[in-house]
């Protein structure tokens, strides 16, 4: 297959190009706004021809679909940051719904009739119906963000353009991902940068935190990226598919075991902002759907996935993962 990935430099990206690698026998092109490798994914750039776009540009974003001729296209590009989106609530609108329509409209305008993964979100449900309620595909949408709301309303102009334009578009909505290479803006991901840091001693050793009594549905990002050529093989067209772990973990267990993990003593220190409210105090997901329709499941163990993350930061901070 010919498959065009856009937002390909991010964190999902390049964990999806390591796939689509190991499982051979594809062409991969990208799209990114620079054209350019961060650092830790240069080992892929003689693997892919990568682009630059702004993909709010229909016109150039058609000149690069004409020019790819895919296949499959994977759509992953986006604003990410749920708290930033309420300082920049513009841009989060910009380029998760505008580049998401400019995308759509660039394909139709090329006349190709490749297939879609649209990656959503799971805080486009926001709180759960239920108490520790579980959200499946049909639960309603309430998001609690600017972030997720575009998300929200790019993941619904995806089903209309399915209807209006003909185009064939799978939709999938990601909980929450962890893996090497995610930014420390991501809680684990932060918890795992300071404990790496005080191991080596380049801070004092202590982590510290904020509000750690959300619970949250948390599968490692290779896992969650073996699914996407799955759905796009056998996702039916309009259709959402929830692609989760299926079960809820304490915030708090999270950092607890990484804690368990350390090679020094490590201390706590919470502090919570005033007035900061998490999205959603739960969210977990039912991933029934993906699993009868492509027989996904998460092979990767929760322990192994934060020791994985552990250990990608201590390689940054020279220790020795072994």
């Amino acid at each position: 297959m010919r498959i065009l990935i856009t937002g390909i430099t991010g964190f999902v990206g390049g964990h999806l190009v390591e796939h689509l690698m190991s499982l051979g026998g594809h062409e991969l092109f990208g799209v990114s706004r620079r054209a350019e490798w961060p650092g830790g994914l240069s080992h892929l750039a003689p693997h892919v021809r990568l682009f630059a776009a702004d993909l709010c540009d229909a016109g150039v974003t058609e000149q690069v679909v004409r020019e790819c001729c895919p296949d499959w296209v994977c759509h992953l590009a986006g604003y990410a940051n749920t708290g930033g989106s309420f300082r920049d609530p513009e841009r989060a609108w910009r380029e998760n719904l505008t580049a998401t329509r400019c995308l759509y409209d660039a394909v139709t305008g090329s006349g190709l009739k490749p297939r879609i993964l649209f990656v959503s979100t799971g805080l486009i449900y926001g709180e759960p119906d239920e108490p520790d309620g579980v959200c499946a595909e049909s639960t309603t949408l309430k998001p609690a963000s600017p972030y997720a709301a575009s998300k929200a309303a790019a993941d619904l102009i995806s089903y209309q353009y399915t209807r209006s334009a003909g185009l064939d578009i799978v939709r999938v909505r990601l909980f929450n991902q962890i893996g090497p290479r995610q930014s420390a803006d991501f809680a684990v991901s932060n918890f795992a940068r300071q404990i790496a840091a005080a191991e080596v001693g380049k801070q004092a050793p202590e982590v510290s935190v904020g509000d750690l009594s959300a619970r949250r549905d948390v599968a490692d990002v290779r896992d969650i990226v073996a699914a996407f050529p799955l759905l796009l093989e056998k996702g039916r067209c309009g259709e959402a598919y929830n692609a989760a772990r299926g079960e809820s973990f304490l915030i708090q267990s999270l950092l607890d075991k990484l804690v368990a993990m350390s090679r020094v003593p490590i201390q706590v220190h919470q502090k919570i902002e005033p007035g900061r409210k998490a999205d959603t105090a739960v969210a977990r997901a039912d991933a029934s759907k993906l699993r009868a329709a492509t027989g996904w499941a998460p092979q990767v163990t929760l322990d192994q996935s934060l020791a994985g993350v552990l250990n990608y930061w201590r390689s940054l901070s020279g220790t020795q993962t072994s």
